[in-house]
């Protein structure tokens, strides 16, 4: 199983998973047009995508899902009170998500054993959701757009290969920074997003023997830089006894390497 993140942050969430012959399309949150030139830069073509899963419903996450499911014929994965949301009207093939339950990604024509858990996080847009992708017993986790540390999910998400977790905003620089008020309460608060203190907090509860790539996500362009999260990440890492994962920060306009899971 490979893991490729084509964009992250406020403007837009992409994740290409790519497990055997199976492709899946974690939230869709570019336009059609600048997502193909993702999928460009991935050397993959977006035709071959053949599962989409929503974590919410934010335009930063579901953007073009209903407009991409119909170009590719792929089945659109999202929890049921998503499925009015105008983003995904153009979707010919709509699953259930289903919160807690295993589902399989199956191939059109050929096996599969790629699954995909989803987990219920804090956040204002209700569900959101985390996900958890098993392939031949490797395991990547998907978490970003959480409010607050929640412990009670780490059993749910835990033994990931590789975490792709958010590490949203710096408290101090939200605090002093250019957005008016409500945002900063609504960012900060049960319903908003992850600060780097907030987010060592869960790699406490998510790092575990098998972690060797921890990618840093939907990181704010204005309420944080990539220093600090670095330096939030490695110096937990090195708490946790754990120094030799290696450390990724996701970008908003450019693809990641594609990454082994």
């Amino acid at each position: 199983m490979h893991l490729q993140v084509l964009s992250s942050g406020s403007r837009g969430n992409a994740t290409l998973i790519r497990a055997g012959e199976v492709n899946l399309l974690v939230d869709v949150g570019l336009s059609l047009r600048e997502l193909e030139r993702r999928f460009e830069t991935a050397r993959f073509n977006g035709r071959d995508i053949h599962h989409i899963a929503l974590s919410h419903g934010h335009l930063d996450h579901a953007r073009s899902s209903g407009g991409l499911a119909r170009r590719t014929g792929a089945t659109l994965h999202l929890c049921e009170r998503l499925m009015r949301n105008k983003s995904v009207e153009r979707a010919p093939r709509i699953a259930t998500l289903r919160v807690g339950n295993h589902t399989l990604l199956e191939h059109p024509t050929a096996p599969s054993d790629l699954t995909m858990t989803a987990v219920q996080i804090p956040h204002d847009a209700d569900p959101t959701v985390a996900f958890a992708l098993d392939h031949n017993g490797r395991r990547a986790v998907i978490l970003t757009d959480m409010g607050e540390p929640t412990p009670r999910i780490a059993a749910q998400l835990a033994g990931a290969h590789v975490l792709l977790l958010e590490f949203n905003h710096d408290e101090f620089m939200l605090k002093n920074g250019p957005y008016p008020i409500n945002l900063k309460r609504r960012v900060a608060g049960k319903g908003g997003h992850l600060s780097n203190i907030q987010a060592r907090e869960v790699l406490g509860h998510l790092a575990g023997p098998n972690l060797h790539t921890l990618i840093l996500a939907h990181l704010s362009e204005k309420n944080n830089r990539p220093e600090l999260a670095l330096e939030a990440a490695t110096s937990k890492l090195a708490e946790l006894g754990m120094p030799g994962v290696r450390v990724i920060i996701a970008e908003q306009d450019e693809a990641l390497e594609s990454i082994q899971v």
